[in-house]
């Protein structure tokens, strides 16, 4: 018996108006349009995303100078550790972080600002006034009034802070480094 052929032929189209044919083409156009609409707006909404995730880890974020406070407030050859707050800003977030220091005024005009991080493996040190020392709790370096290294597992001496004093207010460049090596490298 032989087969009756029908409006479509054996390769599934039609030779006249197929409803199918026509959604068909109708989708592909519309998807290809809600595709070409919408890559724009991911590429501008995800553009902060990537640069969070991949140019923070090829650029030091940019260190600003901070009021720490007053010249007066610090007693002279006496280490103070001052707490201030600083901005901080990332790609999404801004606000403020509170930070300390070690601060040793020797005039008016003339002061040591040390990083509160010991550079063997990031603890916070203290000053020892009866010792006349900087020593840190965790593993037992021991630094001079100046910031040398006079014991200890530290790799390096005390890391001194960029500041300026302008208008008798002290003002500092918060900035992190590398801890457990010789060298002083500034990673933040």
């Amino acid at each position: 018996m032989a087969e009756k052929e029908g409006p479509q032929s054996r390769e599934g189209g039609c030779g006249h108006h197929c409803p199918g044919q026509t959604d068909s083409t109708r989708r592909r156009f519309l998807k290809r349009l809600v595709g070409i609409l919408t890559a724009p707006l991911v590429a501008l909404l995800g553009w902060p995303l990537v640069q969070s995730v991949v140019g923070t880890m090829y650029r030091l974020p940019k260190a600003t100078f901070t009021k720490v406070g007053s010249m007066s407030s610090f007693p002279q050859g006496e280490p103070v550790s001052p707490l201030f707050e600083m901005p901080r800003q990332t790609e999404y977030l801004h606000g403020k972080t509170t930070q300390d220091v070690w601060v040793i005024k020797h005039s008016d005009t003339e002061v040591t600002v040390f990083s509160p991080i010991c550079p063997h493996l990031g603890c916070h040190y203290n000053w020892y006034s009866q010792a006349h020392k900087f020593i840190c709790p965790c593993h037992g370096s021991v630094f001079s009034l100046d910031g040398k290294l006079l014991g200890g597992p530290a790799p390096r001496g005390l890391d001194t802070l960029p500041h300026k004093i302008e208008k008798g207010d002290l003002y500092v460049k918060w900035e992190l480094f590398r801890v457990g090596i010789p060298q002083k490298i500034r990673i933040g």
